[in-house]
């Protein structure tokens, strides 16, 4: 969604990016498919494919990443026929259906280090476990964010319930992804794996260990390798910043080879397929189902049920949980189509209900092997 708000950071360069001891940043091996020019600068000499970034290098990002977006941005005709149309929340009969919202909060499921377990907080905001590490992906744990009416449904794990967070992944700059009373409440040494250009917003607010990545680019910590790929989305935090920080998604790997794939925020199209190619056998799919009405206005950026199923198809993904929707009031669809039309492509898309991780807030589901076992019951 777009998001507005008084404060200006024009003409703010991206800052130089010291990856931090036990982080572990891998080049790209491939160069991007756009952007403008952009120099890495090792200690000794320029980095090498393959090569692990040295600690004290810098990076110069381009000012603008407008060239990787894969649609082009609302005009000002559509937001004239947005207001003109009013369409942009559920009409009443949409929000009936408010109070059946699967909402089953639980304790953390136990896991160790060779067990994978995601848990929905809500809305993008996972907790992994993943090679014994807890990772939390776009934390959003306030009750309201800017132009967007309060949750509709609590926040699915107390924040301190909470283990202590080993890492953040950021997918991009929106409001309900990148939320800065939620990030206040962590230490401020807590890694930060986040698109390349966001590194200053992170280290403005004291964040020492900020890992700033992009596209086809990833680091390592704590034996996981957090690797940043492509999304077809945008980003704007303020009213001059659009497309000054990249967007995108991450896949995490342990040790073992299990992965889990967390889209952020995307509208359907070629990059799944890319990924699938370059990650084959991911486990798991995080993948968004709602804000996607109506299609005319977010139809480049937001995938719908149907889209999310056959991007979980190009992934090769086995398992897919949808997130993304029942959580906050972004867009014109009732609040509980977006379960009922997923549940429906799955089943007309042949894949076994089981792999269908379809979640409560506050449902846990762990990784076991060729098999998962129920945490909480389906809604």
């Amino acid at each position: 969604m777009t998001e507005q708000t008084e404060r200006s950071l024009a003409g703010a360069e991206p800052p130089a990016a010291r990856p931090e001891p036990g982080i572990r940043t891998r080049p790209r091996a491939e160069p991007r498919p756009s952007g403008g020019p952009r120099t890495d600068t090792v200690p000794g000499g320029p980095a090498d494919p393959g090569v692990p970034r040295l600690p004290g290098g810098t990076r110069r990002w381009p000012k603008s990443f407008a060239d990787r977006l894969t649609a082009p941005l609302p005009g000002v005709g559509a937001i004239a026929r947005l207001a003109r149309e009013g369409s942009m929340r559920p009409r009443p009969h949409g929000l009936r259906d408010i109070p059946l919202l699967p909402y089953e909060p639980a304790p953390l499921p136990a896991v160790d280090a060779d067990t994978v377990s995601v848990t929905w907080a809500g809305h993008a905001s996972w907790v992994v476990r993943i090679g014994g590490l807890t990772v939390l992906t776009d934390p959003v744990w306030s009750r309201r964010i800017l132009g967007t009416p309060a949750r509709i449904t609590p926040v699915g794990v107390r924040w301190d319930d909470l283990p202590p967070i080993d890492a953040v992944v950021i997918s991009h700059n929106h409001y309900d992804h990148l939320d800065a009373p939620t990030l206040r409440r962590l230490p401020r040494d807590t890694p930060l794996f986040v698109p390349a250009g966001l590194a200053r917003w992170c280290r403005r607010r004291r964040f020492t260990r900020v890992t700033e990545l992009d596209w086809w680019e990833s680091a390592e910590t704590g034996g996981v390798r957090f690797e940043f790929v492509p999304a077809h989305h945008w980003s704007k935090r303020t009213l001059t910043d659009t497309c000054r920080s990249l967007w995108g998604g991450w896949v995490l790997s342990d040790r073992g080879g299990q992965r889990v794939y967390f889209a952020g925020d995307t509208g359907y199209g070629h990059w799944f397929t890319e990924i699938g190619r370059r990650h084959p056998g991911i486990d798991l799919a995080l993948l968004p189902i709602g804000a996607y009405a109506p299609r005319w206005m977010l139809g480049p950026v937001h995938t719908d049920p149907e889209e999310a199923v056959a991007a979980c198809a190009d992934l090769g993904a086995r398992r897919m949980a949808p997130m993304h929707w029942g959580t906050f009031l972004l867009s014109a669809e009732p609040v509980l189509e977006p379960l009922h039309r997923v549940r429906a492509a799955w089943e007309l898309a042949g894949r076994p209900r089981e792999n269908l991780w379809d979640l409560p807030v506050g449902g846990s589901r762990i990784l076991q092997d060729d098999a998962s076992r129920v945490l909480r019951h389906q809604p």
